[in-house]
């Protein structure tokens, strides 16, 4: 059971010990649970912060990646949070890049997984049709390899998301925000140890962005994994969570 907090505006994870903390960031469709097996196998050894991203109910005028960077910072002013790693899966890895830029001071790795900032299928290529269960069923699935990783609870929760005209309206402008901003040319001021876990059966941020953030980014390890979809936290937390602990222990 996650022990979620609420403070300042705020909803997110503050769990476990260790001098090192880690930062998750979620993606555009994600939730707390997403991290809930990286969570188990690694609150003993690092804090462990995640918060919820206000993608559904953040003001229209700040439905974007700039309202969403201004968050984030307001939410690692609030904690007291620097010298952190920064964890982005999807929409959370480009979110986790700006922040990088922006605050090099804060953020002492970063890893990224199924990030987007290059290129990224949205949704399968279309945005959510409201309403349609099946499609949201189908489009949920496509975000895996294993389509049975897409369970009634997991389609049902994102089935209510698009039944909100006003949280679909501020989904697709974060995506749009997304889509426009291409990092290709500022990648390489990230100095900083970066570690790419990426799904070889990813099919919304495909192996050759993975390849290519691992050319743009000087300081990069890319590890795949295979039979895995855009989020392999989820489809496979034990690799995951080794790839992870052994990037933490040797970049220390």
């Amino acid at each position: 059971m996650l022990n979620v907090k609420e403070a300042a505006g705020f909803k997110y994870i503050d769990a476990g010990n260790g001098d090192e903390t880690l930062v998750f960031l979620h993606g555009l469709f994600g939730a707390l649970s997403n991290w809930k097996d990286v969570i188990a196998a690694t609150q003993d050894s690092y804090r462990l912060v995640i918060p919820m991203l206000p993608i559904y109910d953040i003001p229209r005028s700040q439905a974007k990646l700039e309202g969403l960077l201004e968050f984030t910072e307001r939410f690692v002013s609030f904690l007291g949070l620097s010298n952190f790693t920064l964890i982005g899966n999807s929409l959370g890895g480009h979110l986790g890049l700006i922040y990088t830029l922006k605050n090099k001071a804060h953020v002492k790795r970063l890893v990224l997984t199924g990030s987007s900032g290059l290129f990224e299928h949205t949704m399968g290529g279309s945005y959510p049709k409201r309403g349609n269960y099946e499609y949201i069923k189908d489009r949920v699935a496509y975000t895996f390899f294993d389509p049975e990783m897409a369970t009634q609870q997991l389609v049902d929760e994102v089935f209510e998301v698009t039944r909100s005209i006003p949280k679909c309206m501020r989904m697709v402008s974060i995506a749009k925000s997304a889509q426009r901003h291409n990092m290709a040319n500022v990648l390489h001021k990230i100095k900083i140890p970066t570690l790419l876990i990426w799904g070889l059966n990813d099919t919304i941020t495909p192996p050759s962005v993975a390849h290519d953030f691992n050319r743009l980014i000087p300081d990069t390890e890319l590890r795949f994994i295979d039979k895995c979809g855009h989020a392999p936290m989820m489809e496979h937390p034990k690799l995951f969570n080794d790839y992870l602990n052994d990037f933490m222990e040797r970049r220390s």
